[in-house]
C-alpha cells in the first residue's frame, strides 16, 4: 500500500477488527433466526469483538511463541502495565516527553526493568526499543538484510520526506546513495573554498553582533550556515538564509526547534522544523496515530511551504539539463554538481525535490546541531576553549586558513567532536522494521541480569527503535565517567584500544550499508569553522537571560543523575537533536586577531 494512503490502511484495520467481525455477528444471528432484544445483542455484540480482539492476540502469542521455540530463542522482555495494552505505558509516556530529558523516557525502562532492550507492547503491538550495542551492530549491519525502514516509518514521513533516501529501501535507496556517493569523495570534500567563503559570512554577523555587546543565537546561526554551504556545495546555489533576519536578543520568540523569525527564511525553518515534530510525535503515539489525522494530515501545510521553497531548484535542473541536451553538451560528472547529476538521472520532479530535501536536512541539521554543541562546552568548559584554541593557533597560526592536512593533524580537535558526538549524537534515535520472516537478535551480556544464552526472538513485521543517545552514555562500554564531556579519553590508547575492538559502541553517523556517506564532509566542515572560530574569538559565555521561557532546564532535573543534574540547556529530539529555544552566547575578541 501507497505510504502516503494511511487513511485505507487504517479503513482497512478498521475493517479488519471492527467490521467483519461485525458482519459475521450479523450474519449469524439471521442465519440462526435469533431475534435477540436490544439488552441482549449489544452485550452479545461487545463479547464477540472481544472475544475476538483476544482470540487473534491468543492465536498471534501462540505463532510467536512456537517459532521463537523453532529459533531457539528466548522472547524479548515485556513492559507490564496496570492497564490493558499498556495505555497507562503510554499516557506515562507521553506526559513524561513534555519535561523529561531528551530519551529519558526510555532510560527510565531500562532501568526499571534492568535491561538495555524491552518489548514495550502498547495496544497489544509489539515494539522493541534497544540501547543494547550487539543488537544496535545486527540491526544496522552484521543483520541488516533483515530490517528495513517499513511501511509503519515510511507512512509517518511520507508528506514530509516522500520519495527521499531517508525514506526509501532497496532499489530506491541503492539508487538515491550511488547517485549521492561520488559527491562526498574526497577530493570535493577537500576542497575548502566553499567552507572559507560561508565561514567568513557568519564569523562576520557574529563579530557585528560582538561590537554592539549583542549574544548571538548560534544554533540558528550555524543551521544557516550550514544549509547555505550544502545548497553551493552540491547545488550550487546559495538560498542566502544568511542574509534574513536574525534572532534578536530579549525579542525573538520559542520555534519549533530553536528560534522563530519573522521573514521567509522562518517561515522555511517554521514549516522544516515542524514537520520533523510532527514526524516524532507520530511515533510517539505509534500505529494508531492516523487516527488523529484522518481529516487533516498534519504536514501538508508544513510540505507547501518546503516545496514552494524547492521547486524553483527542481524546474532550474531541469530546464538546464534540457538545453544542455538540446545544445548537444554532455559534461562528465566531475564539472556537475549533485543536482545537475542528480536531474540527469531522472526526469522525475517530485523523486529530485525529495532527494534535494533529504540531502538538505542531513547537511543542515547534523553539522549544525554538532557545532551548537561543540560551542556549549566550550562556553561551559573555557580550559578546553582554551587548550582547543591553543591547538588551531600551533598548526594554522592567527590567521592562516585551514588545510586539509592542518585538521587531520589536530588531534584535540577530533577528540572534542568526537566526544561531542558521543554525547549529542545528531540522530538521537532510529527506526527500523523487521522484515516479514522472524529473526533473532544476538544474545549480549547485560542486555539481562540472568545468564540465559539464547539469542532473543524478533517477531517479523516490527518495529525496532535503537537509541545511539543512550547506547553512547552507557557506563558497560564507556565507563563510570560515561556521562561525563572529557574529550581525553579519545586521546588515552587503552580506551581507544577499546573502541577499535568494538567501533559500533560509537555510531552518531550510523553504520553498516546505510552509513552516512557525508560523515567526513561534516568532520571537515565542522574543524574548518572551528579553526577560524577560534582564531578570532577566545571566551564563550552563556546567555541564558535571554533564553525564551520554558526553555531553560527544569528545577527537578537537578535532583536527577547523568548529565540532566547539570545541563544548562534543555536538549530534545525530532528526527535530529536541538537545545530548546537555542543557544544564545556571548563572544569574546581575541586580542591577537
Amino acid at each position: 500500500m501507497n505510504p502516503a494512503s494511511y487513511r485505507l490502511r487504517v479503513l482497512r484495520d478498521l475493517w479488519r477488527a471492527i467490521l467483519l467481525p461485525s458482519l459475521s455477528f450479523f450474519t449469524v444471528i439471521r442465519f440462526l433466526g435469533l431475534h435477540l432484544g436490544l439488552a441482549l445483542a449489544i452485550p452479545a455484540y461487545v463479547a464477540l469483538l472481544i472475544s475476538w480482539t483476544v482470540s487473534k492476540r491468543v492465536l498471534a502469542n501462540v505463532k510467536h511463541a512456537r517459532t521463537a521455540q523453532q529459533l531457539g530463542a528466548q522472547p524479548i522482555r515485556q513492559v507490564v502495565g496496570k492497564w490493558p495494552g499498556n495505555i497507562d505505558i503510554l499516557l506515562r509516556m507521553i506526559k513524561a516527553f513534555k519535561t523529561s530529558y531528551v530519551l529519558d523516557v526510555y532510560l527510565q525502562l531500562f532501568e526499571e526493568y534492568q535491561c538495555t532492550t524491552l518489548n514495550t507492547r502498547i495496544l497489544w503491538v509489539d515494539n522493541i526499543i534497544t540501547m543494547d550495542q550487539q543488537h544496535s551492530k545486527f540491526v544496522l549491519s552484521t543483520g541488516f538484510g533483515n530490517f528495513w525502514r517499513g511501511n509503519n516509518q515510511k507512512e509517518r514521513m511520507e508528506t514530509f520526506l516522500g520519495e527521499g533516501i531517508f525514506n526509501r529501501d532497496d532499489e530506491t535507496w541503492k539508487m538515491h546513495r550511488n547517485v549521492a556517493r561520488p559527491f562526498f569523495a574526497r577530493d570535493r570534500i577537500s576542497d575548502f573554498d566553499v567552507f572559507e567563503r560561508f565561514t567568513k559570512r557568519t564569523l562576520k554577523l557574529i563579530s557585528s553582533l560582538t561590537s554592539s555587546g549583542q549574544p548571538c543565537e548560534v544554533q540558528d546561526l550555524y543551521s544557516r550556515f550550514t544549509l547555505d554551504a550544502a545548497s553551493e556545495f552540491l547545488f550550487g546555489t546559495d538560498l542566502e538564509t544568511l542574509s534574513g533576519s536574525l534572532p534578536v536578543a530579549g525579542k525573538t520568540t520559542m520555534g519549533p526547534k530553536g528560534s522563530a523569525t519573522d521573514d521567509s527564511w522562518g517561515a522555511f525553518a517554521k514549516a522544516f522544523e515542524m514537520a520533523q515534530q510532527i514526524v516524532t510525535d507520530r511515533g510517539r503515539i505509534g500505529y494508531l496515530w492516523p487516527l488523529f489525522e484522518l481529516f487533516k494530515d498534519k504536514n501538508e501545510d508544513n510540505a507547501a511551504v518546503i516545496q514552494a521553497w524547492l521547486d524553483p531548484l527542481v524546474r532550474r535542473a531541469i530546464e538546464d539539463k534540457r538545453a544542455a541536451e538540446k545544445a548537444g553538451i554532455n559534461s562528465p560528472v566531475a564539472d556537475k554538481t549533485f543536482m545537475q547529476h542528480l536531474a540527469d538521472s531522472t526526469d522525475d520532479h517530485v523523486l529530485i525535490r525529495d532527494q534535494l530535501l533529504s540531502v538538505l536536512l542531513a547537511s543542515r541539521d547534523t553539522t549544525a546541531c554538532l557545532l551548537t554543541f561543540v560551542t556549549y562546552f566550550m562556553a561551559i568548559y573555557p580550559d578546553m576553549a582554551r587548550k582547543l584554541r591553543a591547538e588551531v593557533l600551533e598548526h594554522c597560526g592567527p590567521h592562516g586558513a585551514p588545510t586539509y592536512e592542518n585538521i587531520r593533524d589536530m588531534r584535540y580537535m577530533r577528540a572534542v567532536i568526537n566526544e561531542v558526538l558521543r554525547l549529542y549524537p545528531p540522530v538521537p534515535l532510529n527506526v527500523r522494521e523487521s522484515r516479514s520472516e522472524a529473526c533473532t537478535l544476538p544474545s549480549s551480556d547485560g542486555t539481562y541480569p540472568d545468564d540465559d544464552p539464547r539469542p532473543f526472538y524478533m517477531p517479523g513485521s516490527t518495529i525496532i527503535m535503537y537509541l545511539p543517545l543512550l547506547m553512547q552514555r552507557n557506563p558497560a562500554l564507556w565507563g563510570s565517567d560515561a556521562d561525563n564531556f572529557d574529550p581525553e579519553r579519545w586521546l588515552q590508547p587503552d580506551r581507544v584500544a577499546k573502541f577499535v575492538a568494538n567501533p559500533t559502541m560509537y555510531a552518531p553517523f550510523s553504520a553498516g550499508p546505510r552509513i552516512c556517506i557525508g560523515q567526513n564532509y561534516a568532520y571537515n566542515e565542522a574543524s574548518y569553522f572551528l579553526v577560524r572560530l577560534l582564531q578570532e574569538f577566545d571566551t564563550f559565555t552563556l546567555a541564558t537571560e535571554f533564553q525564551p521561557a520554558g526553555s531553560l532546564p527544569p528545577p527537578e532535573w537537578k535532583s536527577r543523575k547523568g548529565r540532566q543534574a547539570v545541563e544548562k540547556i534543555w536538549p530534545a529530539a525530532a528526527l535530529t537533536l536541538y537545545i530548546k529555544g537555542g543557544l544564545w552566547v556571548r563572544f569574546g575578541k581575541s586580542e591577537q586577531v
